[in-house]
Formats: C-alpha cells, sequence, structure tokens
C-alpha cells in the first residue's frame, strides 16, 4: 500500500529557514549553500558558479540555458521508494538549467535555452502547470565540463542536497493536515484476468543524457543508480514504484 500525502504550495519566499506553513514555501538563500561549491572537489571541480531564483507563475516570459531536469519535491515518511507514506508538494517544481562558461549550453540532442514561455508546454505530463512557481536552480560549469558524467550528477548532486533542506521539513508535517490523500495498492490480478506490462524506454547515453532510479528520495538523486551502471539491462518496477517516483530523468 501507497498513501501519498498532498500540500499545496501558493506562495514562495526567501528566508534564513526552511518552512511549510500556510501555503506558503520558504527556502534558503544561494549563500547558504555556496561553500559546497569553494570547498566540497565534488563541485568545485566542475561547476564555476550557481544561481538559485523563484520564477513566479505570471514571469515565463524570461530567457533561460537549457533546461535539464524539472524534478517534483516529495519525500518518505514510511517505508521505501513504492510502499508506506509519501509527502509531496504541489504548486511547486524545481528546474535545473546551466551553459558553460563559453556559454555552450548543458544539452545533448538539442538545446531548450531561450524565452520560457516558447520553451515548454505547461500543463502537460512531465511538465509544470501554468500556476506553478519554480525554483530555478541555473548552473554554469567549466568550459566543456559538461561533457562528463560526473559534472552533470555534480550539478543533480548540489540540487539535491538543496531540495532534501526542504524535504525534511516536509517529512515532519502532520498527515492529518494534508490537502489531499491518494491510496493505491499493488496487487495481482486473478488467473482469469489479464496482465498488462507496460515498456518504457529511458536516456543511458551518458553526460547529460542519463536516467537514475531508485534515490532514497521520490525522484532524488542521492542514493540512486545510473541505468548506464546497470549497462541498460531491463529493470522491473511495481506501479507503485513508478508512481513514488523511482525514476530520476536527468534530461
Amino acid at each position: 500500500m501507497l498513501s501519498i500525502k498532498v500540500f499545496y504550495i501558493d506562495d514562495i519566499k526567501f528566508s534564513d529557514k526552511v518552512s511549510i506553513e500556510n501555503k506558503a514555501l520558504t527556502v534558503k538563500p544561494l549563500s547558504d549553500y555556496i561553500t559546497l561549491i569553494s570547498k566540497d572537489a565534488r563541485f568545485s571541480k566542475f561547476i564555476k558558479n550557481v544561481n538559485i531564483s523563484i520564477i513566479n507563475p505570471a514571469e515565463k516570459n524570461i530567457s533561460i540555458n537549457s533546461i535539464m531536469d524539472f524534478i517534483p519535491i516529495s519525500t518518505k515518511v514510511l517505508g521505501n521508494i513504492g510502499s508506506g507514506i509519501t509527502h509531496t508538494l504541489t504548486g511547486v517544481v524545481c528546474m535545473l538549467t546551466g551553459c558553460d562558461e563559453a556559454k555552450t549550453q548543458i544539452c545533448e540532442f538539442g538545446s531548450s535555452d531561450g524565452i520560457l514561455e516558447e520553451q515548454v508546454k505547461f500543463s502537460r505530463a512531465g511538465t509544470p502547470k501554468d500556476t506553478d512557481y519554480i525554483i530555478h536552480i541555473d548552473f554554469e560549469v567549466y568550459e566543456k565540463a559538461h561533457f562528463q558524467r560526473e559534472c552533470i550528477n555534480a550539478c543533480h548532486e548540489f540540487s539535491d542536497i538543496f531540495l532534501q533542506d526542504i524535504r525534511n521539513v516536509l517529512k515532519k508535517k502532520e498527515g492529518k493536515t494534508a490537502n489531499e490523500r491518494h491510496d493505491y495498492e499493488d496487487y495481482v490480478p486473478s488467473k482469469d484476468k489479464k496482465r498488462v506490462v507496460i515498456l518504457k524506454q529511458v536516456a543511458g547515453q551518458g553526460a547529460m543524457y542519463d536516467t537514475r532510479v531508485f534515490a532514497s528520495e521520490p525522484s532524488g538523486f542521492t542514493g540512486g543508480y545510473s541505468i548506464i551502471d546497470f549497462m541498460n539491462m531491463p529493470i522491473m518496477l511495481t506501479p507503485n514504484e513508478y508512481r513514488d517516483g523511482a525514476v530520476r530523468a536527468m534530461h
């Protein structure tokens, strides 16, 4: 059994601490994380600069670098991915973008840099709603560094550290105060019923074209496994594991 409890967000601001109260989310500014870039070799080797901003729903007529990922914000309260209790936020999503210091976009087969509202079809499967706030994390990496998997992983790992501070607060929210609750049960159909398997092809070529599975948190990075390291072999997921964010599409 998987229970997903939903908390609405309709305002976001920067503050000295992370909080989720009265449908308002406050997040810590970049200054609280910038030492990670200068002092941690995982990041300083590849990331030259990073910027964190908040994009309001009506402010999509802005120029962005190529989009690396959209990330929902969810956390496990009980159990592992696919079971137990998950808390999730709606009304807000995280967007990663980036380029290198020569302004070469971080992309694979085509760049999505440009005006945000022209590059994204909002309110579609896999994209934010028109009414969502966007936490925008924009990376500038060293020239040609983005051709290395470790560089792209460093960007995703940095964003995961930022998002984990939000998840840790979300994890402590009283479930009974959630705005919605959805319960899902995996079951094996009886012998006279059809059994359906859905096959999904995912990216696994390297650098910015990768897919990660079974992170420690839903749609997370830390603790997960790249399917490249699995030699792109098939992986079986239950419907609830997929529903609960077992897959992180890093492209």
